[in-house]
């Protein structure tokens, strides 16, 4: 991968469909909390050849902010650790050719938090989902690339 495209997120790697959607709340996802941030996953197989082997949604309730600026502060925190630690999560999701991933990113305090600390849940979150895709897969990557910090 070139350097270029590491630490970007397209619309492509949006989870919009709704079909998409219905199949990671409905069927049998998994999921994992660093908190505030609680992790939705699906391993799910590709439909189209140019979708993206990882498409992620991110949720702030209105229960827990009223004003919409707050909302969307803590999506775009949550978008930025997600850029800065989605890399290692690429590379074993390249090993798993045929597989799409879906990910759900919900907000689940009713405070604001600092971006370091939700980059730290961030990048916690990613290794620990990385273990579990290899466990689950059997396909291990012999060297990850470490999320940045």
């Amino acid at each position: 991968m070139s350097d270029q495209g590491i630490y970007t997120f397209g619309k492509n790697e949006h989870l919009c469909k709704h079909l998409l959607i219905d199949l990671l709340f409905k069927g049998h996802a998994k999921a994992m909390t660093a908190w505030p941030i609680r992790m939705v996953y699906l391993l799910v197989d590709k439909k189209e050849e140019q979708e993206q082997s990882v498409q992620v949604l991110i949720s702030v309730s209105k229960r827990f902010f009223k004003r919409a600026v707050k909302r969307n502060r803590v999506k775009r925190q949550i978008r930025e650790a997600f850029r800065y630690n989605k890399m290692a999560l690429e590379e074993q999701m390249k090993e798993l050719s045929g597989k799409q991933l879906l990910v759900a990113f919900i907000w689940q305090d009713g405070k604001l938090h600092e971006s370091a600390e939700i980059n730290a849940k961030m990048h916690q979150q990613m290794k620990r989902l990385v273990e579990k895709l290899q466990n689950e897969t059997g396909v291990k990557k012999s060297s990850c690339a470490e999320p940045g910090l």
